[in-house]
């Protein structure tokens, strides 16, 4: 939910992978976020790949079917990212629809009345409900929608947290699911293959710490006083002493949204980056001023979207410091002012541990590489 555009439930907002960093736990390859390109206009909710599979058009603001400028073989059927960034490239050429021109058609309306109830009665519902559009009649507006983060929390297959590049343990730490990054998808996750962070290193990290409680392991005390901490931060946000310097929670969310979607989305470059990085710092000295409105201790949503709005606002520094620092496209991360892959430079991780200061410090960690089966080559369409 960092994004404005974004395909994510309003519930994913990072808050495992922000108390991991928090703790001292560092984050593995956050730049890596995956722009799925058919998710409704203004909307960001997803729009299936059925959509492509069944045979829809991609058009521009012209009507022409633009793909065949970008992937003549595959055309709207090419992977994810490099659908996303076609469409981009003519939303900023000029070519988008929509009332800020952001947006691409997806047009089904060859596909008949009788095609589209059978194979995509739920696609129609999902346009009729949210845009009024009836994909039998006509085309549907959609955009790049931010979709799924390939870095996370860095894990073994068994869901064990590593503490560092060296591969040291967080004993008794386990992660999995979108939160973990295993690293399997690399920096560019292809479909469905996030089946495997729930069905199987989700199982695996469940049967590794049933294992581990059952060796007898030791229960270590907690440092500091943590609910101390934490009521202390809870009666921050309720404090009414600002008055009218306190800043809106809401406000200073809507506006990292808002900039993580114009200067650190499809496509990225060190003036954008840079810009998203100097105003997430000024989002945050801010935010040390956001107060409530709402003072009541049960189901207080205000104070649920204050502590959300903080996890956002951490891990979306790392995203933006990483994205800047990784000068190169690959996979997913596709910067403009560095559009080739570097593997003599960047063939490697990144690791982003808290620093003292507050801010993101980075180092790399090697990649594991089967050079003699699977020797890194270029994607070429």
């Amino acid at each position: 939910r960092a994004w404005k555009i974004t395909s994510n439930a309003t519930s994913n907002t990072g808050d495992g992978v922000a108390i991991a960093y928090n703790a001292g736990v560092p984050l593995m390859d956050m730049e890596f976020v995956q722009f799925h390109p058919t998710g409704l206009y203004g909307k960001g909710i997803l729009m299936s790949e059925a959509c492509r599979g069944e045979g829809g058009y991609l058009r521009n603001g012209s009507g022409d079917r633009f793909m065949e400028n970008y992937a003549p073989g595959q055309m709207e059927l090419a992977p994810r990212d490099l659908v996303s960034r076609s469409e981009q490239t003519e939303i900023e050429s000029g070519r988008g629809v929509g009332a800020d021109k952001q947006g691409i058609y997806l047009d089904m309306t060859h596909l008949g009345a009788e095609k589209i109830m059978t194979r995509l009665p739920q696609v129609r519902e999902l346009a009729l409900e949210f845009m009024g559009v009836d994909i039998i009649e006509e085309p549907v507006a959609i955009q790049p929608t931010a979709h799924y983060s390939m870095g996370g929390i860095p894990a073994t297959a068994d869901g064990q947290v590593l503490a560092d590049a060296d591969g040291n343990p967080v004993v008794g730490f386990y992660a999995a699911g979108e939160c973990a990054c295993v690293s399997v998808h690399g920096a560019n996750r292809l479909g469905t293959n996030s089946l495997l962070g729930a069905s199987l290193f989700g199982r695996r990290a469940g049967r590794a710490m049933a294992e581990f409680i059952q060796s007898g392991a030791e229960l270590h005390p907690v440092s500091g006083d943590p609910i101390a901490k934490n009521r202390a931060r809870i009666d921050q946000f309720k404090d009414s002493s600002l008055n009218g310097q306190a800043e809106s929670v809401s406000k200073i969310a809507g506006e990292l949204k808002q900039l993580m979607t114009n200067k650190c989305g499809v496509f990225r470059d060190e003036k954008r980056l840079g810009e998203a990085l100097a105003e997430i710092k000024m989002l945050q000295e801010r935010f040390k001023n956001a107060r409530i409105m709402d003072k009541s201790s049960r189901f207080n949503t205000d104070l649920l979207a204050a502590i959300e709005t903080e996890h956002l606002l951490t891990f979306s520094e790392v995203i933006v410091k990483s994205g800047l620092t990784r000068q190169e496209s690959r996979g997913a991360h596709s910067r403009t002012d560095f559009p080739k892959r570097d593997d003599e430079q960047w063939l490697k991780h990144t690791m982003a541990h808290k620093g003292e200061d507050g801010t993101p410090d980075l180092s790399y960690k090697g990649v594991t590489i089967f050079w003699d089966r699977f020797p890194p080559q270029e994607r070429k369409y």
